[in-house]
């Protein structure tokens, strides 16, 4: 990081006594700020300690002599030092008479935003939440220059108190190419907000201490208008505001909304219950807990929600270490077993699992074509299959290379995301099948998303972050026993067997009627003895519309095509040759 504070032209404006106290104090680099209160010692701040300069209370004559040498304070009793990002605060007695100083050091820190510098890239809005004194208005002003510089946007910042871009007319050199329009009024930080936008034609505008309702209007407006937004607001976290009335619009705004009896029963909550009222005017929220750990959330509306509906966010906790290397970890809410309370911990980025095969190279690799020559043995399921495969050839069987099972390398069990398949069904096939294949909830710990085709189609959203997660999506055209088997089979590697599997048979006979067997039974002898070995076409016998639902799932299991025709009562299946 390379550092730049013009720090004695702060020291300049001091008394002659503590000036030269402080330009030979060993810690001199470190200086936070120099308070100056009448009638009491003058004292310096350091980062983890405070020292008086002199033992001789300060008098009036030092803080007027003082008041000479720096700009006009405005009206929020702030003044500063022309080309300098030092500011100089008030305190004032009831007459507005100023009896105390608030020497504040600016620096300028070069490389402070390496942390997030890849979320600032992405052109989504971030506000900065953190503590006075954890340096903010720092990384702001770093942010301002790498927009401006490094990828040549048009930035405008709004400095009310010129604490961003420096005191005086001309713009401090930190903030680079990027434009300030100065506030002569706190009150009027809101207009000159959207009169930015209107004139200026910015593609980011930079905003510190967003702090009214007006203000958090108006940067919806812009966040509205395409606007890149990045910010700071008042609050450690961003449970500070959800539960600030002024600010809550930040982060989307919160009504209360009333359940219907079956969803507030689905949910087991109460029947009222609060909500997100609109998307964050900030899509990303940085907490800066400390100058060198900070907590990102990715998604503000996800956090929002969770913790509107009493769960822990699983926020990235990024820190730098003295090299300038980032860490990045995901800090998640696990369950103490015996408390039952949501206790905090850290686990390695990703959450769950380490990525592995394609997620760790992040190339994809072609699905093998199996050779279609290869034998197959009715009655065998392909796990017996894949067994004498292995010990025909233990003479070059390789472990390393065996334990992945996946398409792409995936470790056993290939943890897969269903989206519009039946649960019920694929555990069905899972078990029956005994296929190693864990179902999850959780779409950052999946390896792959079975989802049915006509659902996918429909939903940006899942696509999007399968897409960002780098999960890829198989699809099955529909949400039978014979289209799951198939895309499980597709996702596991596994070739499709030309006859039928006795196993995968028993799928179709699963907790079925006696006459549901007796018509599923039919359809087999008449494939296997008719229609696959003689080619020729098959009536059956009229049954009801489930079972003949059933029949047609079990005909596709053979790749045959089958119809139904006739009129009820009498409708049945016709089976078709290949």
């Amino acid at each position: 990081m390379t550092i730049t504070e013009d720090l004695q032209k702060l020291l300049d404006i001091l008394p002659q006594d503590l000036r030269h106290v402080l330009e030979n104090h060993p810690k001199r680099d470190s200086l936070v700020e120099v308070v100056l209160d009448l009638g009491r010692r003058p004292e310096a701040r350091f980062p983890q300690e405070a020292e008086y300069l002199s033992e001789i209370p300060v008098t009036q004559a030092q803080i007027d002599d003082c008041i000479q040498r720096v700009g006009v304070f405005g009206g929020d009793n702030r003044a500063g030092i022309e080309q300098t990002l030092h500011r100089i605060s008030a305190i004032r007695n009831r007459t507005g008479k100023i009896i105390g100083l608030t020497c504040r050091v600016g620096r300028a820190v070069f490389g402070t935003i390496g942390m997030i510098r890849d979320l600032v890239e992405t052109g989504k809005s971030i506000l900065m939440l953190g503590r006075p004194g954890v340096g903010k208005t720092t990384a702001l002003r770093e942010i301002a220059r790498v927009l401006a510089d490094d990828l040549h946007k048009r930035v405008v910042i709004i400095d009310t108190s010129n604490e961003i871009a420096g005191d005086g007319d001309v713009a401090h050199p930190a903030i680079g190419r990027a434009r300030r329009m100065q506030v002569a009024h706190p009150d009027q930080q809101h207009q000159v907000m959207i009169e930015a936008v209107e004139n200026h034609m910015p593609e980011v505008i930079v905003i510190d201490e967003i702090g009214t309702e007006l203000e958090a209007l108006a940067a919806r407006t812009i966040a509205e208008r395409g606007v890149q937004l990045v910010g700071t607001a008042h609050g450690n976290q961003i449970e500070n505001l959800i539960k600030n009335p002024t600010l809550c619009d930040l982060v989307g705004g919160i009504q209360a909304v009333t359940l219907g009896d079956d969803e507030a029963r689905r949910r087991g909550s109460q029947k009222t219950v609060l909500e997100r009222k609109a998307p964050p005017t900030f899509e990303i929220a940085v907490e800066m807990l400390e100058r060198q750990r900070w907590v990102v959330h990715e998604s503000v509306a996800d956090t929002v929600d969770h913790l509107l509906r009493g769960r822990q966010p699983s926020p990235q906790t990024r820190t730098v270490d003295e090299q300038g290397k980032v860490a990045v970890t995901r800090q998640l809410a696990v369950v103490n077993g015996r408390g039952g309370q949501l206790v905090g911990g850290e686990e390695p980025f990703p959450p769950v699992r380490q990525p592995n095969g394609w997620r760790s190279s992040g190339q994809m690799i072609a699905l093998p074509a199996f050779p279609v020559e290869r034998e197959r043995v009715t009655g065998r399921s392909e796990f017996d299959r894949l067994l004498d495969e292995s010990f025909n050839h233990s003479d070059s069987f390789d472990y390393h290379a065996s334990k992945h099972a996946g398409p792409n390398g995936e470790d056993l069990p290939l943890h897969i995301y269903p989206y519009g398949v039946s649960r019920h069904q694929l555990e069905q096939v899972i078990n029956v099948l005994t296929l190693p294949v864990a179902l999850t909830k959780d779409i950052d710990s999946a390896d792959a998303i079975l989802a049915l085709r006509s659902h996918i189609k429909n939903h940006a959203k899942l696509r999007q972050m399968a897409k960002a997660r780098q999960v890829p999506i198989h699809v099955i055209k529909s949400s039978t026993i014979p289209q799951i088997t198939r895309g499980l089979r597709r996702l596991l590697n596994m070739d499709d067997p030309e006859t039928a599997d006795d196993r995968e048979l028993q799928l179709f006979l699963h907790s079925g009627s006696d006459d549901e067997m007796d018509a599923l039974e039919e359809a087999r002898l008449a494939v296997e003895q008719i229609v696959i070995p003689k080619g020729q076409p098959v009536e059956l016998l009229p049954r009801s519309s489930q079972v003949r639902k059933m029949q047609h799932e079990l005909v596709e299991h053979y790749r045959l095509k089958s119809d139904s025709f006739g009129e009820e009562p009498n409708r049945r299946l016709r089976i078709y040759p290949a």
